[in-house]
């Protein structure tokens, strides 16, 4: 919740350049981005999907 105040806080100019300097680390770090073509999907269907498992997963075993 707080980051969500700080964002509107911010000017535009000052969310544009620390989104800039995010990009930038992103990129030196050895980081890529790949354009996906419009009306393509950036999912690859023959990969199995990871869920979200909310909770202790020991917990979730236990309930069996």
């Amino acid at each position: 919740m707080a980051r969500k105040k700080l964002q509107d806080e911010l000017s535009s100019a000052t969310r544009q350049k620390n989104l800039d300097e995010q990009v930038a680390a992103f990129l030196k770090a050895g980081g890529q981005i790949t354009e996906v073509p419009r009306g393509k999907s950036g999912i690859e269907a023959n990969k199995t999907r990871i869920g979200i498992v909310l909770g202790n997963p020991s917990d979730k075993k236990n309930d069996s």
